[in-house]
């Protein structure tokens, strides 16, 4: 039974291998129709809506045009905030950072002027001495902003398509199948975009959650660039369990530059009051109705993701990992509708 079940697992692996290496020659496509879905799960509600008193072409251009106009204005009010702020900023980080190095020198630490000096020297030098290679970096930076911009309009265009008409698209799809097998992946389908949606609605709210508490917070302590900080925040929650510390820990080193220890201090308890706030309250409260996987197996599936994939990797592992989950309890359950044993 062992070597049963053993070749049909290396089968089966070998044809997800295969998949996942298609799905890395064309990442640009795959990414893009995954953003395709994530638009999907947050603009479908709406374009439903508005589908009652218009008709449904309408409501999905309604829908699409009016969710651009508040991205972009979003990123153009964060974009005022940095122009605004740039000058006082780099005046407040000089002076920041000569607080460190006497904060530094002084008790407890007791670092040495001609260390830090030291110290300065070599960064300075490195710099210097890689100029061409961050140039280049900086070029294929430029390269990948082309390809960011295509694998968004590809997104865009086909979350057109899936918010019109995406039920017909998966019938056709079910269609393709054997006939005793079609209600069965109907149902496994419909539990997919289930979890799915419900997973994307949930950590949107989740990440708008952090990221106005530490909007707030910033700004109450005054630390500079307040917003873009938040935003930052909201990204990086996309990230389950490491995206929020790390986006708390760039905002501790603004905070310490531009206003001192203690304020960095407090803005780093920010990090173990929101991680607290995030899994005991939010996760329980919005994602547990769409997403039931241990912390355990979220914490494998971010860092294999991050391993195999880098960042988009850690995004995308813990969606695809519930769906997965989603779509062998709907084919483990009996005809009859009825739930698993």
């Amino acid at each position: 039974m062992a070597a049963a079940y053993a070749w049909r697992l290396l089968a089966v692996g070998a044809v997800v291998y295969a998949a996942f290496t298609v799905l890395g020659r064309f990442q640009l496509v795959a990414v893009a129709v995954f953003l395709a879905l994530v638009i999907t799960s947050v603009l479908r509600p709406l374009t439903d809506l508005m589908s009652r008193r218009l008709p449904r072409a309408v409501a999905v251009v309604v829908s699409v045009l009016s969710s651009i106009v508040v991205v972009l204005a979003l990123l153009a009010l964060v974009g005022n905030a940095v122009a605004g702020e740039w000058s006082q900023l780099t005046e407040e980080l000089g002076g920041g950072i000569n607080r460190i190095k006497r904060w530094l020198e002084g008790s407890p630490f007791h670092v040495s002027h001609a260390a830090l000096a030291d110290l300065q020297g070599k960064i300075a030098s490195f710099l210097a001495s890689h100029r061409s290679t961050l140039i280049s970096g900086a070029l294929s930076g430029a390269g990948r902003a082309i390809e960011l911009v295509t694998g968004g309009a590809l997104a865009l265009f086909c979350s057109v398509f899936f918010i019109h008409s995406g039920e017909r698209l998966w019938l056709w799809t079910c269609a393709q199948l054997p006939e005793t097998a079609r209600s069965r992946w109907r149902g496994a389908g419909q539990a997919a975009w289930h979890t799915f949606a419900g997973y994307t609605r949930g950590i949107i709210i989740v990440a708008g959650t952090n990221a106005l508490l530490v909007g707030l917070a910033l700004f109450v302590l005054r630390v500079p660039l307040a917003l873009p900080l938040a935003l930052l925040e909201f990204v990086a929650a996309f990230i389950p369990l490491i995206g929020s510390p790390i986006a708390l820990a760039v905002a501790t080193m603004v905070a310490l530059a531009g206003r001192g220890p203690i304020v960095a201090l407090v803005v780093l308890s920010l990090i173990v009051v929101i991680g607290q706030f995030e899994g005991h309250v939010l996760h329980p409260l919005v994602l547990s109705w769409a997403v039931r996987l241990h912390p355990v197996v979220v914490a494998i599936c971010v860092i294999a993701g991050s391993i195999v994939a880098g960042v988009i990797g850690a995004v995308v592992a813990v969606p695809m990992v519930s769906v997965a989950w989603s779509v062998i309890r709907a084919l483990r359950s009996p005809d009859d509708g009825s739930p698993p044993a």
